[in-house]
C-alpha cells in the first residue's frame, strides 16, 4: 500500500468522524447500532495504523541492510585495489597525470671464452683471437640494468600530449643514464628514443641487454613525424644525431620507416637511411637499407627477422667496424660496407615457460683499399656471427627468471702474431627480474 493511497483514506475517516461526533451530540435519533459501526471503524483505523507502521519499520531494516552491505562491499574495494587506483591517479605540480614502471634486474654470466671487459654483456667484435690474452672461466654480475620509468599524460582541448622519462645504470661505471627522454604531440616527437633506422622491434628475445649480431638497439635524439597512409600502413620520418664519434656532426641523419600490416599476424618494415661524415678535411655521404618482419606462426609460435645493408656508417647498426678511414690529412680515403641478418623463432610453452633458439651473422664487404688502410687488421672483422638459446619462466606475473647459452666467433681480417685469425665468445647468462 503506497502512502498517497493510506493519506488519502486517512482523510477520509476523519472526515466521517468529524460529522458524525456533532450528531451524536445533537441529534437524538442516533441508535445504538451506529455507535457501534462508529467503534468498529475506529478499531479497523488503529489496526490499519498499526500495519502501516510495522511496514515503515521493515522498510526501514532492509534499507540499513542494503547501506551496511554496500559499504562492506566498498570497503573491501578501495582495501583490496585502493592503492591501484591512486597510482593511476598521481598528478603532477603541473596538473598532468603520471604513471611509474620498471624493473629490478639481476644479471650474471659464466664466460667460458670472451671479452676482456668488466662489462658481462656482448662483446663479439673485441673478444681476443685464440692464444692472445684470451678471458677464459669468469663469473660477472651486474644489477646495472635496473629500469626506472615515468609516463606523464596531459588533456587538451586539442588532444593529448605525452612525455616519457626513462633511465638505467648501464653508463660509465655504473652511472645513471637516459635510455629515454621526450615528448609526444599528435604526430610528432621531440627527444630521445629509439632510432627510426635501427629499431629493435625484429630482434629475437635475448638476455643480453645489448643483443646479439645482427641487431641493434640505438637511440637517439630525434624530430619524428609519424603519417598513418591507411589503418594497416603508416609512414614515419625523422631526423636524426646518430652520435658518432669519428664524425663532426654538421646535418642530422634522415631516416624514413614505412611499416606495413599484412594481416593480423604478418608485419613488415622497410627502412632507409642517409648521413653526412665529415672531417675536419673532407665529408663523405653514408647510406642503409633496413627489412625487418614479424610473423605469428601460430598464436604460440612467432618468427622475427632483421637485415642491414650499409656503407659508411657504423654508429646505426651494432658491432660493425669504423664506417670510414682517413689519412694523416683528415681526407677520407676507404668506407667500409656490410651485409647483417638476424632471425629467431619463439615458443610459448605455456604461460610461465617460453624459450628462443635465434642467429645472427653480419660480413663485410671485400673492400681491398679498406683492409690496406687498416691501423691494426686484427682489430677489423671480415665477418661476425652468433647463436643462442633461451628460456624464460615466469612463476607469478612480476618475476621473471632466464638462462640462456650463446656461442659466437669473429674472424679478423688479419692474422696476429701466433697465426690465430678468429675469437670465440662461448658463455651462459641468467638474468632475474621483479617488474613494476
Amino acid at each position: 500500500m503506497t502512502t498517497k493511497m493510506l493519506t488519502f483514506k486517512l482523510k477520509t475517516l476523519f472526515i466521517a468522524c468529524a460529522c458524525s461526533f456533532p450528531m451524536m451530540s445533537f441529534a437524538a435519533s442516533n441508535t445504538d447500532a451506529e455507535l457501534q459501526q462508529l467503534r468498529d471503524e475506529v478499531k479497523a483505523l488503529k489496526l490499519l495504523m498499526q500495519q502501516y507502521a510495522q511496514q515503515q519499520q521493515s522498510n526501514a531494516q532492509n534499507l540499513q541492510q542494503v547501506q551496511a552491505q554496500s559499504n562492506i562491499t566498498k570497503m573491501n574495494a578501495e582495501s583490496t585495489s585502493g592503492l591501484k587506483i591512486e597510482t593511476m591517479r598521481l598528478k603532477t605540480k603541473a596538473g598532468a597525470e603520471l604513471t611509474l614502471y620498471g624493473n629490478v634486474r639481476a644479471d650474471a654470466s659464466y664466460q667460458a671464452e670472451g671479452g676482456s671487459a668488466t662489462r658481462l654483456y656482448n662483446q663479439i667484435n673485441t673478444v681476443p683471437l685464440a692464444g692472445n690474452s684470451e678471458s677464459s672461466d669468469r663469473l660477472k654480475a651486474t644489477l646495472a640494468a635496473t629500469r626506472l620509468g615515468l609516463d606523464f599524460k596531459t588533456s587538451t582541448p586539442d588532444q593529448d600530449i605525452s612525455a616519457k622519462i626513462e633511465v638505467d645504470f648501464l653508463g660509465t661505471n655504473d652511472a645513471l643514464r637516459i635510455r629515454h627522454a621526450y615528448i609526444n604531440y599528435g604526430n610528432w616527437l621531440v627527444g630521445q628514443t629509439w632510432s627510426n633506422f635501427a629499431v629493435p622491434d625484429y630482434m629475437p628475445e635475448t638476455i643480453d641487454a645489448l643483443a646479439y649480431v645482427g641487431g641493434a638497439v640505438k637511440r637517439t635524439p630525434q624530430v619524428r613525424y609519424n603519417h598513418k597512409l591507411s589503418q594497416i600502413t603508416n609512414l614515419v620520418l625523422a631526423a636524426e644525431d646518430s652520435k658518432d664519434e669519428s664524425s663532426n656532426l654538421r646535418l642530422p641523419a634522415l631516416t624514413a620507416r614505412l611499416n606495413h600490416q599484412f594481416n593480423e599476424r604478418l608485419l613488415l618494415s622497410a627502412r632507409a637511411m642517409a648521413t653526412e661524415k665529415k672531417t675536419d678535411a673532407d665529408t663523405e655521404t653514408a647510406w642503409g637499407i633496413g627489412l625487418g618482419t614479424k610473423f605469428d606462426v601460430t598464436d604460440k609460435t612467432m618468427i622475427k627477422a632483421d637485415y642491414y645493408h650499409v656503407k659508411g656508417d657504423s654508429s646505426f647498426v651494432s658491432w660493425s667496424n669504423s664506417g670510414f678511414l682517413t689519412n694523416a690529412n683528415k681526407e677520407i680515403i676507404a668506407t667500409n660496407a656490410f651485409d647483417s641478418i638476424t632471425i629467431g623463432i619463439t615458443q610459448q610453452f605455456n604461460p610461465q615457460f617460453k624459450g628462443t633458439l635465434g642467429y645472427g651473422y653480419m660480413k663485410a664487404d671485400q673492400n681491398d683499399t679498406y683492409i690496406n688502410a687498416l691501423p691494426d687488421k686484427t682489430k677489423a672483422n671480415k665477418d661476425l656471427w652468433q647463436a643462442w638459446a633461451n628460456v624464460f619462466y615466469s612463476p607469478i606475473k612480476p618475476i621473471s627468471l632466464g638462462l640462456e647459452y650463446v656461442y659466437g666467433e669473429r674472424e679478423a681480417f688479419g692474422p696476429a702474431p701466433n697465426g690465430s685469425q678468429t675469437g670465440s665468445d662461448n658463455r651462459v647468462n641468467a638474468v632475474a627480474m621483479y617488474n613494476f
